[in-house]
């Protein structure tokens, strides 16, 4: 059932071309979870008091459950933009999915607190962050599904986290500015106006992200999808489930087994350990953090993660995806529930714990986005993928923050952290002992890809003038 290319060499795909879709993806991803991810950072410093004042001891978990809702609309994203991505094309998609979100950002730095305006503030809020995640349904898995197929086979891993550094840019550019504001606004102005400002800022980053998705063209497997099967373009949502269900069974629990455990660490690390550090463990009798050093904390750990993601990348890329993504497992294993009893031992073991939990997130981080694309071909892909994705996401890994945080509240065991990485850490190392290497392999549907620099440079005239045309053969 896989679209098969045409016969015929590889397609020769210019490097600037390539370095500038990688650039708009990753640019524009950086847009995308700035908006998303300051939620989280402000939930516990600002938002439980500005929209659940009178909630008392419960108001941090509904704040966090706010937070889960956007997970509930994850799916519909990617059951509507997924299929559509593989109907008219990725860029059209991610231009989309970039401007919605940065329009619900700025609205949801717009809505009353619940004293001004009573129930209606909260319901708000879970209103845009239902927004959001409409929008993060499609986002990432169009823009991982683009580098993808834009990428080198040989280089794919090393393009692939690219994107991954854009999302670790975009947290850690919300962490940084909601680490500012914190450290310099009194806490009177910063509940009244000073949490705004974070969401007024989405706008002109989602500018440059819309920008520089629009001007870009299809990628090369998807322009041979279109030249070969343009029927393609009408194929029904039913239809993917269909051929997923049917044709791509195993590949489809691979890639949920390497979302759930990605996604577990991401949001058990990003959306819960600031508020388990700064709420949950005083609240227990633990030494825990003011709002500013967990803050600060956080961004320190993404600023190691951005150092080497791409390094880990360009290593996948030498000896396979596999075995860092094993390695990724087998430390979530082993080390999950001594990274969490870290955290409850002062400052030196805050700081341990979150390097362990780091370390092991940037496995997944470094090779996932480059592992995923290749389980599926190219007319299905991106719908497969967003499906698979959001539904494992938001089932699973979205909502972790919001039952770990009712599980501490409700038994007072502080180890729900560790239990759910450890949990990530065998789905992980499952999934991946099932996984057919995909390093310097062609994509599934698409003619084997190369680069204008991997080519060796052609004889010149005696003038200087090429001899041979560089580009053998490129899709238009």
């Amino acid at each position: 059932m896989a679209d098969q290319p045409a016969p015929g060499q590889a397609v020769i795909e210019d490097e600037r071309t390539i370095r500038r879709a990688t650039t708009a993806a990753t640019l524009g991803n950086v847009a995308e979870w700035y908006d998303f991810g300051i939620y989280s950072y402000l939930a516990a410093v600002a938002l439980d008091r500005v929209f659940f004042p009178d909630a008392g001891d419960w108001s941090t978990v509904f704040t966090l459950g706010t937070f889960a809702a956007a997970f509930l609309a994850r799916p519909f994203g990617g059951f509507i933009l997924g299929p559509l991505g593989d109907r008219i094309g990725r860029t059209k998609v991610l231009a989309a999915t970039v401007l919605l979100m940065a329009v619900a950002t700025v609205l949801l730095g717009l809505v009353p607190s619940y004293g001004t305006i009573g129930i209606a503030a909260p319901l708000i809020v879970l209103f845009i962050r239902m927004l959001q995640g409409f929008s993060a349904g499609g986002e990432y898995t169009g823009a991982l599904t683009l580098v993808a197929e834009y990428a080198p086979d040989r280089r794919r891993g090393f393009f692939g986290s690219w994107l991954e550094f854009g999302t670790l840019v975009g947290y850690t550019l919300g962490a940084g500015v909601c680490a500012i504001l914190i450290a310099v606004l009194p806490e009177d102005d910063l509940l009244t106006w000073g949490w705004r400002i974070p969401f007024m800022l989405a706008l002109p980053v989602g500018v440059v992200g819309i920008y520089l998705r629009i001007r870009l063209e299809e990628t090369p497997a998807f322009r041979q999808l279109m030249d070969r099967s343009p029927a393609m373009a009408t194929m029904s949502l039913r239809r993917v489930f269909q051929i997923l269900l049917t044709h791509y069974r195993s590949a489809s629990l691979i890639a949920a087994g390497l979302v759930v455990a990605w996604n577990v660490t991401n949001y058990v690390l990003t959306n819960y350990v600031p508020t388990y550090l700064t709420g949950t463990l005083p609240d227990h009798g633990h030494h825990g953090t003011s709002e500013a050093m967990s803050t600060t904390l956080q961004v320190a750990v993404m600023l190691v993660m951005l150092s080497v993601v791409v390094l880990l990348g360009r290593l996948s890329d030498r000896i396979g995806r596999k075995p860092i993504l094993v390695t990724g497992s087998v430390a979530l294993v082993l080390l999950g529930l001594p990274s969490v009893w870290l955290l409850q031992s002062g400052l030196a073991g805050q700081i341990a714990g979150l390097l362990i939990m780091g370390f092991a997130l940037v496995c997944f981080a470094a090779v996932t986005p480059s592992t995923l694309p290749s389980l599926f071909p190219t007319f299905i892909r991106y719908g497969s993928l967003a499906i698979i994705f959001n539904v494992f996401v938001s089932a699973v890994a979205g909502t972790a923050p919001t039952v770990i945080g009712v599980g501490v509240t409700a038994t007072g065991n502080l180890d729900w952290p560790g239990y759910y990485l450890i949990g990530a850490g065998v789905i992980g190392l499952i999934s991946t002992l099932f996984l057919r290497e995909p390093a310097g392999a062609p994509l599934a549907g698409a003619a084997p890809l190369a680069s204008s620099a991997d080519l060796p440079p052609p004889k010149l005239s005696d003038t200087g003038v090429p001899l041979e045309n560089p580009f053998p053969r490129r899709t238009s």
